[in-house]
């Protein structure tokens, strides 16, 4: 499992440890190996043109003692200062190499370009000077940020404005929350991790990613004993006369998770779809007016609600019912936005809930203005975790980067997925999915969790060399729940 740390928590580590420790030994082990890495990048170290943006705090001193190392190596190393100081040792360390200090003209010929213009600690929009240095880099340069990418917000993954864009980061200690959840996440590139020695001072993460171990230890697998009600019992409600697609996809996607057993309950033309299209289901059919009751329908371990479903009386009738039991409740699409209108109905249930909105969604959920939708995409962490505690729910946040918070501050952020799911449908996939392994006994911030990361990767495996559909997701979960093993 990926750990990501805020600041405060790694400045409080990298003080225990430098207390132990000669001075300077960190900034060390940092450079060795962010050089290492950029030595990897080189097709040849001897005679490549590297160069250094050198802000004023610690990352310029790792980037200044790094260009050192590959000075020795034989590059030709000039660090453009931004700033009105640079690190005193780091600097005298390169020129003894045989570095030197230019200015951002070299940055159009660069084969490499190492950013260490601010730190983790920094928050705000880059200055001017650093916005030149940064438009200033040339097209055929390799850029490696130090730590994390100038630009972005460490603890947030928040962009003010421009940001360094890097084809590799080389962040030290821990993972930051800010290279793991976008639009930060977008400027990272590919991360690698260089351990410096703060593990034994870093507490266990309130943000993490699961990885492919994890989620096989948490999906659950059959004993040989097991059959149908002991593998969970899953009801869904879904479709209408209107939106009959995502009675199906939810159906499929919760099937092919692996329930035990599905009571898909909606009016009768979903209804025969789902029974033509999915045999295993246990179908039934309501009729469509305000005395239908939805929970007669047999016992179940957990529900999914909402794909598909409108927002009118009767839809907000079929929720509420789903929302009186006292077992696990999937919230999707439609009866998002009615949740919108009395968000209380989630906020008062006893039994675990999730919410899987997209950024459009949220803002409804959260009784936010349309026209604040860029602000909740702008600041996903902040909002998803701000919704999970104001309505005591795991909120499932759709999108680029997929949040999952739970509502004692616990978040996820998924590791997989691709631009591809941005497709009609893949919503009710996810939810089926979540909605089955919360059947099949995992916590609502688990099955939340383990749901994204397979949708992700079914798919990834989809969309190898061509466009996908949502069925395509369903088709390819066999083959991303058997990669785990």
């Amino acid at each position: 499992m990926r750990q990501a740390h805020d600041v405060a928590t790694i400045r409080a580590a990298e003080s225990a440890v430098m207390g132990r420790l000669p001075a300077g030994v960190l900034m060390e082990r940092a450079a060795a190996g962010l050089a290492a890495t950029c030595a990897r990048l080189l097709d040849r170290t001897y005679g490549a043109q590297v160069a250094l943006l050198v802000g004023s705090g610690d990352n310029g001193g790792d980037a200044l003692f790094a260009g050192a190392l590959l000075a020795r190596r034989g590059a030709v190393v000039t660090a453009v200062l931004i700033g009105s100081r640079a690190h005193v040792g780091g600097l005298a360390a390169l020129r003894a190499a045989g570095g030197r200090v230019g200015d951002t003209t070299v940055l159009a010929a660069a084969d490499l370009v190492i950013d260490g213009i601010v730190g983790i600690g920094s928050s705000g929009g880059l200055r001017p000077e650093a916005v030149a240095a940064v438009g200033a880099i040339g097209p055929r340069a390799t850029v490696v940020a130090v730590d994390l990418p100038s630009g972005v917000d460490a603890d947030t993954g928040e962009v003010d404005g421009i940001a360094v864009q890097a084809h590799v980061t080389v962040t030290f200690g821990t993972w930051k929350p800010g290279l793991l959840i976008d639009p930060g996440a977008q400027y990272a590139g590919a991360v690698e991790l260089v351990d410096i020695g703060l593990a034994a001072e870093l507490p266990t993460a309130s943000i993490t990613a699961l990885q492919a171990t994890d989620v096989h230890d948490l999906v659950p697998s059959p004993p040989p004993e097991s059959d149908k009600y002991r593998r969970g019992v899953l009801g869904i409600v879904a479709g209408s006369d209107t939106y009959t697609g995502a009675a199906l996809l939810a159906t499929g996607g919760a099937l092919r998770t692996g329930v035990g057993m599905v009571r898909f309950v909606s009016v009768a033309h979903p209804a025969e779809l789902v029974r033509a299209r999915w045999p295993e289901a246990v179908v039934t059919v309501l009729n469509g007016e305000p005395d239908d009751d939805v929970l007669g329908v047999g016992r179940v371990q957990a529900w999914v609600v909402g794909p598909g479903i409108g927002t009118d009386a009767y839809a907000e009738h079929l929720l509420t019912q789903v929302l009186s039991s006292d077992v696990p409740v999937v919230i999707d699409a439609d009866a998002l936005t009615i949740v919108g209108r009395d968000p209380d109905m989630v906020a008062d249930r006893s039994a675990p809930t999730i919410l899987t909105p997209h950024a459009g969604e949220l803002t409804r959920v959260l009784g936010l203005d349309a026209s604040e939708r860029s602000k909740v995409e702008a600041q996903r962490l902040h909002f998803a975790q701000q919704a999970a505690k104001q309505l005591r729910a795991t909120v499932l946040l759709k999108g680029s980067t997929t949040v999952i918070c739970a509502p004692d501050g616990r978040t996820r952020i998924n590791p997989t997925g691709t631009s591809s799911l941005a497709t009609a449908g893949s919503g009710d996939v996810l939810s089926g999915m979540a909605g089955a392994l919360l059947a099949g006994g995992l916590s609502a911030f688990d099955a939340a969790s383990c749901a994204a990361y397979l949708h992700g990767a079914a798919a990834r495996i989809a969309a190898v060399g061509a466009p996908i559909v949502a069925d395509d997701i369903v088709a390819n979960l066999a083959a991303a729940i058997g990669s785990l093993y």
